[in-house]
């Protein structure tokens, strides 16, 4: 159930996605049960510390989600099997980026093991091309180019890895942690290009060597993690 000690006050930015958030995660943490009533509108006004029109375009957002059913007269409840309706991506943009890293991260590993047994050579020469520019761009202090071409690098991995969903996955990922990167990647002094460990894993894929795929990969994320 919420309380008052429960949840954290909201800043005035963004106030119906803080309190979206907040409740979107109390429901994926149970905390919130199938069937379980919300507070009425002025409790929620006051547990969150913002106006009506607030809570209730909140509110809105996850009944077109999928997740709550608002009955007049009665309230609004959980929905008894909550299943989320809404794009994915939508999703994605309410997370918090550790969240989308760190399940994007599940999914970087699998590309890398699928691509070292899968990968063809029009797969390798794709990974080898935004390799390359990569490294041009590093050394021509091109952020913009530098992002994108190693978000291309990791997306040629997917492409990889033959799997339409993951491939589908992977992008939509991509495109939410996109921004994050690229705040990273305009000071170089800070941020470690880890370009010793990108070329490992395109020879581990290249050697169809799915353990040294995941290995390098693995080292990677953890250092983009640090950072992030």
């Amino acid at each position: 159930m919420l309380s008052k000690g429960s949840v954290k006050p909201v800043q005035h930015h963004k106030l119906v996605d803080d309190v979206v958030i907040q409740l979107q995660n109390k429901i994926s943490t149970e905390k919130l049960q199938p069937g379980d009533l919300l507070p009425p509108e002025p409790e929620l006004m006051q547990l969150f510390g913002v106006g009506r029109s607030t809570i209730r375009e909140a509110i809105r957002v996850l009944v077109h989600a999928g997740l709550l059913d608002k009955k007049q007269g009665f309230g609004t409840y959980l929905k008894s099997s909550p299943i989320i309706q809404e794009p994915l991506i939508n999703r994605l943009h309410r997370a918090e980026l550790i969240e989308v890293f760190e399940a994007r991260k599940m999914i970087e590993l699998e590309n890398s093991r699928l691509a070292a047994l899968r990968r063809d050579e029009t797969d390798l020469a794709n990974m080898r091309e935004h390799l390359d520019t990569r490294k041009m761009a590093l050394e021509q202090d091109d952020h913009d180019l530098y992002a994108k071409s190693d978000i291309d690098f990791h997306m040629a991995i997917a492409m990889a890895s033959k799997n339409a969903v993951i491939i589908d996955m992977f992008r939509t990922f991509s495109q939410v942690l996109s921004d994050a990167m690229d705040k990273l990647n305009q000071n170089y002094r800070s941020h470690n290009p880890l370009s010793y460990y990108h070329e490992q894993v395109y020879e581990a894929i290249k050697q169809g060597d799915p353990d040294q795929a995941v290995k390098w990969t693995l080292d990677i994320l953890n250092g983009t993690l640090a950072e992030l």
